[in-house]
């Protein structure tokens, strides 16, 4: 399947972005519904005490691998970004970025410490404690992993590898998007991801994310496919990816402790689904499905990941210990709350903050490049002076005044007056 008759070698300016992809919306929520049902079932202890199997006995053995929907969320960020950034500079970049990410952030942040602080949860939990106004304003920049702050909510360590690919990314962006150089990017980047953590450097570790750098690069190579067709290389990169990750799963499998034997194979089986459905999503075997509540699911995933774990809790927690109903029906219930949460969130929250954010940070650009006129035009027009000076040593100077009694004419002094040339005068419109 070809997508265009485009070349490859097309510029960030040439084509705009394709229709939003509802398949892929519909994936964002099963990714923040695997997550949310792995924490509120088998990451905690629902009564404080008692192993998961005990209220789940047989739903804890599946519930468990919910937690790989970070993998997936990363392999759809890939697929997206590289999307909604192909016609974009490094500034509009930015700014989507910055706009996407903080605004339903800092609301969550504010809810969720409001929640916690209402109705504390102790004991059987991987995070406690009501965050303090420091830890709330250091988890605000997004950076308090870094910064080695304690977490508003354990969720947000995903932000942070976000932020780097972001980083990573925008190196790309700057140099313009092309299919050649994403081709590039990707393949330095997976040889890095593989061999760097041999050196043993934890800048390697900051910069490359060689847990995660593999469901990146295969949704980057998956959105080439789907806007420039089928190419054997692409597929190689993807394949490149899928086994890099099917080797990173041991990890992750074996880091999880619920008090019960976890086999690894389903994890391939799930890696590998992940992989499968965003490569038949490039393929365009999904472009008819344009069903519009998958594109709303797609916007309320972002809010419902950063409140659905600590909020999650605080209702599974007290509404068992006030009415002992079943687990399942308690943890349903509590998803079903936090997704309405997260739709007033965006509707009345993430929408109109991201606006103001996205047209304050434009006008900030706007600035940066008018003041940069400014001064290259200013940096020129000193320089041009200095040159004539330099051509005519006795001109304006006292020395040459006295001893040059013509220099002073009126054809001198227009000279003078006049802007040395014609790009001067059009440089403040650049």
């Amino acid at each position: 399947m070809t997508r265009s008759p485009m070349t490859r070698e097309e510029t960030p300016s040439s084509r705009a972005p394709g229709p939003r992809l509802a398949a892929l919306d519909g994936l964002r929520l099963v990714a923040a519904l695997a997550v949310a049902v792995y924490h509120l079932s088998v990451s905690w202890r629902i009564d404080g005490h008692s192993p998961p199997q005990h209220f789940l006995p047989n739903f804890s053995h599946l519930a468990i691998y919910g937690f790989l929907g970070v993998e997936l969320f990363f392999l759809i960020s890939g697929f997206v970004i590289c999307m909604s950034s192909w016609r974009r500079g490094l500034g509009e970049f930015f700014v989507s970025r910055v706009g996407r990410l903080y605004p339903a952030y800092w609301v969550c942040i504010l809810i969720t410490a409001v929640v916690v602080g209402l109705f504390p949860v102790a004991g059987g939990v991987p995070v406690s404690g009501t965050p303090d106004l420091g830890e709330i304003a250091v988890n605000m920049t997004m950076l308090q992993e870094p910064l080695g702050v304690a977490m508003v909510d354990t969720v947000y360590w995903t932000l942070f590898v976000e932020l780097r690919f972001y980083l990573l990314f925008a190196a790309l962006v700057a140099f313009g998007l092309t299919y050649r150089r994403t081709v590039i990017f990707c393949a330095v980047w997976m040889a890095v991801a593989v061999i760097g953590p041999t050196v043993d450097s934890r800048i390697v570790d900051v910069v490359a994310i060689p847990e995660y750098a593999p469901y990146f690069i295969g949704g980057i190579a998956a959105f080439l496919v789907y806007k420039f067709g089928r190419s054997p290389l692409l597929f190689a990169i993807i394949g490149f990816a899928w086994l890099v990750s099917v080797k990173r799963v041991d990890d992750r499998v074996a880091d999880v402790n619920p008090g019960f034997d976890v086999p690894t194979w389903p994890g391939f089986v799930i890696v590998t689904l992940s992989f499968a459905v965003v490569l038949v999503i490039a393929l365009g075997w999904t472009d008819r499905i344009r069903w519009s509540w998958l594109t709303t699911a797609g916007v309320l995933t972002y809010p419902f990941y950063l409140l659905h774990q600590r909020i999650g809790y605080s209702f599974v927690r007290y509404t068992h210990e006030h009415t002992g109903l079943p687990a399942w029906l308690l943890i349903t219930n509590a998803i079903l709350l936090v997704l309405g949460l997260a739709w007033l969130v965006h509707r009345y929250a993430e929408r109109p903050l991201s606006r103001w954010l996205r047209r304050v940070m434009r006008q900030a650009i706007t600035d940066i490049r008018q003041i940069s006129a400014t001064e290259t035009t200013e940096a020129a027009k000193a320089a041009s002076g200095k040159a004539a000076a330099t051509a005519d040593p006795g001109a304006g100077t006292e020395l040459g005044t006295a001893a040059s009694p013509g220099a002073g004419t009126a054809v001198d002094q227009r000279r003078r007056n006049s802007p040395p040339d014609g790009r001067l005068q059009d440089a403040s419109h650049h």
